[in-house]
């Protein structure tokens, strides 16, 4: 793929986010889900490491390295027309320049970054940590001349016994992301939860990105809740799975 269609793709990725409240971006995660996605009318996709790994009978929690991730996700991206993202984890012990460089070199535009560095045995980065992290890929997608679209993931409401008591903690976190030039930000694990997806959006200036199970959940409940941007996580390659187990059940006796 060529620099200027690179480009071309990072930018309908930033207009998208503006036009569409939220954006949708099925989570898929080879060329068939791909495909199968924008012929179902998606503008853009995101590639997620949990359906990636396993459909390559690999780990979640960069049970891959960044090598093998770039070659699974390179055709991906090449056999479909729309801007594309992928979740690269924490980094996959990666600097922040090298990271965004090979996400470029295959296509690439979009990227998902979050706070638990699998690498180093599933610690938590601290919140300035994490927004140097954010700004060191800014500052490679800037030099690179391509927009690359940044969302900062927080995985603190996941991780608390009870999400509600490290609100201000994560809201904290997430506005240090937006400083440090996070596009959208993503605190996960709070997609059944109205009263914190409420306060997270009204607290920062950026979309905000939330997980959906695209048949348990509904489109106009997030947007009702001022949530700006939509990804199934390992979601949607569940929900196939309990179909596909439905449908082969009758052959298998």
């Amino acid at each position: 793929m060529t620099h200027d269609i690179t480009v071309e793709r990072a930018r309908r990725l930033k207009q998208l986010h503006a036009q569409h409240k939220p954006l949708v971006l099925p989570t898929v995660w080879d060329v068939w889900s791909a495909r199968t996605a924008v012929a179902a009318g998606f503008p853009a996709l995101t590639i997620g490491s949990h359906p990636l790994a396993d459909s390559r009978g690999a780990g979640d929690n960069e049970g891959q390295t960044f090598e093998e991730v770039l070659a699974a996700v390179r055709p991906v991206i090449a056999a479909v027309d729309v801007p594309v993202s992928v979740d690269l984890e924490a980094g996959y012990g990666q600097k922040p320049s090298d990271l965004v460089a090979g996400l470029i070199e295959v296509g690439g535009v979009g990227l998902n970054i979050e706070d638990t560095v699998h690498s180093e045995g599933g610690r938590l980065r601290d919140t300035q940590e994490h927004a140097n992290y954010v700004a060191g890929l800014r500052t490679a997608a800037d030099d690179a001349g391509v927009p690359v679209w940044v969302n900062g993931r927080t995985d603190l409401f996941m991780r608390a016994r009870d999400a509600s008591t490290v609100r201000d903690e994560a809201i904290e976190r997430l506005r240090a992301l937006v400083e440090a030039g996070a596009d959208s930000v993503y605190p996960v694990g709070i997609q059944d939860d109205d009263d914190l997806l409420t306060a997270v959006t009204g607290a920062v200036t950026v979309p905000v990105n939330s997980t959906a199970h695209p048949v348990k959940h509904d489109l106009d409940r997030f947007r009702r809740l001022g949530v700006g941007r939509i990804t199934y996580g390992p979601l949607l390659q569940f929900a196939l799975t309990d179909t596909m187990k439905d449908m082969l059940k009758p052959w298998s006796s």
